[in-house]
């Protein structure tokens, strides 16, 4: 069962690796965070990752928008670290990327899906969890809700 709503961000414990930098519970005190959960044996997380991008590079600099993916791993074969940092390379993810091969991280999330997408506020609260390849624009919405902007769905 995922996380509840206004439940804290979890700390990043156990993590296997970090890719693009690292980023602790404490860097991203007071800035609104998106954690993405995605694999690449999942065909539908690679197909959002470009909108990934596109959010951070839209809000990041305006509204402080940290993005924080986490690579949890469905078989064997995902734990390729190799594979996963040439997939990082391949959708030109240049946020922070945790490997979970342990499913630390995951776990601490109560996570269970790919894709999915927690949204937290500036207070380290989660206000939006989703999951699937639907929730894009659902998760844009609640963005542009945190992020107090004006905008519309663009997904």
């Amino acid at each position: 069962m995922p996380m509840r709503l206004r439940t804290e961000l979890p700390e990043f414990q156990g993590v296997s690796e970090w890719v693009n930098g690292e980023a602790s519970k404490a860097d991203l005190a007071g800035k609104p965070v998106l954690i993405h959960f995605w694999a690449i044996s999942c065909h539908m997380c690679k197909e959002g990752l470009p909108l990934i991008n596109e959010w951070r590079k839209k809000y990041e600099q305006q509204y402080n928008l940290q993005v924080i993916g986490v690579h949890m791993p469905r078989s064997e074969a995902d734990t390729d670290i190799g594979a996963v940092k040439d997939a990082i390379k391949q959708y030109n993810l240049e946020h922070p990327v945790i490997i979970d091969n342990e499913h630390a991280v995951t776990d601490a999330f109560q996570n269970e899906y790919v894709p999915a997408y927690y949204l937290f506020d500036g207070n380290s609260q989660l206000r939006h969890f989703q999951a699937g390849e639907k929730g894009l624009s659902m998760v844009e919405q609640r963005l542009h809700k945190i992020l107090g902007t004006s905008e519309g769905t663009q997904a």
